[in-house]
């Protein structure tokens, strides 16, 4: 016997007898799974592993009259008799829960799927959305900044924040959502239509998910589709117009884009440096408004004017732009917005040596960003390259280099990059299990930096990769690297 159609549902009907699946209890997934089960869904959550904090919240969930599983093999079978499956962003489509869906024709939703469909139909709240291989966060919280500046009750969810189906689900509307968006969200999305929305730039990343970087494109591209209002795209990256040009948008939407040179009609960019919009203004054939200086971008860190996060900072005001924010609201927005930790972060300057955490460049187009804003750079990378290459950042980069100390799993796939394109740069590999200080491996590293690095060098930790080979995340990689240098210097904070 089938079970009721959820494709037609909404927040304010009836999900009494929906047999609802959540696969994976994170964040997302508790925020999908506590939802469903406020609106009178049947909810199973599936997870194979279990922590304190999971399991705190599943018993609250239990408590309210939801099932909960966290045990090795609770996702191997899909349940009888479902009517939709949630699933947490980072599940391959492969997954075996998954394909059963699929095979039985059951919906497979992501999270952001799900809060789609939940919006409150008597306040149609306007979606802000961000996607790219680097930058979304910083984008997204520029764009908040610039929102509340403007006086509106806006949030930052998705990717970054709270969950989006918290968001919509809130009783009290917000007036706009400022939306990170990975391309494994937008995998599991269908249906959202964005006000606006930018793709910053599409890089090799997360290769080991995706069968090609054509797929890996895809669905980045998927956030144009049914866009109402503007389709910001990167001037200076040909895949983003191009995503753009192949979406299928909602009628009188524009193409925006954003560029660090001269801005043509119709785009954001720099005029000297102000940055200047020939988009939304009436007399864009002539003239140019002005939003801010790159000073102003300065004022928040010092790597706040780099030219990736002008970038940034012009892909997040063409979005406000187009949902209608003054151009003040922008320059006040972008001079308080203060970026999150790691994130080129100076963490000393000792003996003429600057010293920069940017463990948040976990692939090779953050790391070149990164590598571009220095002159002479000692590199720290190494980690987990997810199947990248570093052909091209080396190639783009070796004139800048005064040495490279690599330490991670795949640190070896850099090391050939440089033997082939940069042979005469120093490198320093720090081997699996060398500790030999107090600090670690990463206080070993910071002492090799140290014996390459020459008065008006940076010292760069911007590793290319992920993490999680040695470290919980890019945060605890950036901490230690901070402890290790603070520690080599005699700085503190």
């Amino acid at each position: 016997m089938s079970g009721p159609d959820v494709r037609a549902l909404g927040r304010h009907d009836s999900w009494d007898g929906v047999r609802a699946v959540v696969a994976g209890f994170g964040v997302s997934g508790f925020a999908a799974a506590d939802n469903l089960n406020h609106l009178g869904a049947g909810v199973l959550a599936l997870d194979e592993t279990t922590t304190d904090d999971k399991a705190e919240k599943a018993e609250l969930l239990e408590v309210l009259g939801a099932t909960v599983r966290l045990e090795p093999g609770a996702t191997a079978t899909l349940p009888d008799d479902v009517d939709v499956l949630v699933t947490s962003p980072g599940w391959r489509p492969d997954a075996p829960l998954l394909a059963q869906a699929r095979a039985r024709g059951v919906p497979v939703w992501g999270e952001v799927e799900l809060a789609w469909r939940l919006r409150d139909p008597n306040h149609d709240t306007p979606w802000l959305c961000v996607t790219g291989t680097n930058g979304k966060t910083t984008t997204v919280q520029m764009l908040d900044a610039i929102l509340r500046a403007a006086g509106r009750r806006s949030i930052a969810v998705g990717n970054v924040g709270l969950p989006i189906v918290e968001a919509v689900m809130d009783p009290e509307p917000y007036d706009v959502l400022a939306v990170e968006l990975s391309s494994f969200q937008l995998h599991y999305t269908d249906s959202m239509s964005a006000h606006s929305a930018a793709v910053l730039n599409v890089a090799e990343d997360h290769l080991d998910w995706y069968a090609s970087m054509a797929d890996y494109a895809a669905d980045k591209g998927r956030i144009y589709e049914r866009v109402q209002r503007a389709c910001v795209y990167n001037v200076a990256d040909a895949e983003t117009e191009r995503l753009v040009r192949d979406a299928d948008v909602e009628e009188g939407a524009r193409a925006i884009g954003f560029t660090l040179g001269m801005p043509g009609v119709g785009m954001l960019g720099l005029v000297e440096d102000i940055l200047v919009d020939r988009a939304f203004i009436e007399q864009r054939d002539s003239s140019a408004a002005e939003l801010c200086t790159i000073a102003d971008l300065a004022l928040g860190s010092p790597g706040g004017a780099a030219p990736h996060n002008v970038q940034n900072a012009l892909a997040a005001a063409a979005l406000a732009r187009s949902f209608g924010v003054e151009q003040v609201a922008v320059r006040d927005g972008l001079r308080g917005f203060q970026p999150d930790g790691h994130r080129i972060a100076t963490v000393a300057v000792a003996d003429g040596v600057a010293w920069v955490d940017d463990s948040k460049a976990t692939n090779p187009h953050a790391a070149q960003s990164s590598l571009q804003a220095y002159d002479h750079v000692v590199w720290v990378a190494g980690g987990l390259a997810k199947g990248a290459r570093f052909e091209d950042l080396v190639l783009a980069v070796r004139d800048r280099l005064r040495g490279v100390v690599l330490l991670g799993r795949d640190r070896q796939v850099i090391a050939e990059a440089l033997s082939r394109h940069a042979p005469d740069v120093p490198v320093i590999s720090i081997e699996d299990g060398e500790t030999g200080h107090e600090h670690g491996p990463m206080g070993r590293v910071v002492e090799a930096a140290d014996q390459l690095a020459r008065p008006g060098d940076t010292v760069l930790l911007a590793p290319g990769c992920a993490s999680m080979d040695m470290f919980t995340n890019y945060a605890e990689r950036g901490d230690a690297f901070a402890a290790a240098v603070r520690a080599r210097t005699g700085t503190t904070d």
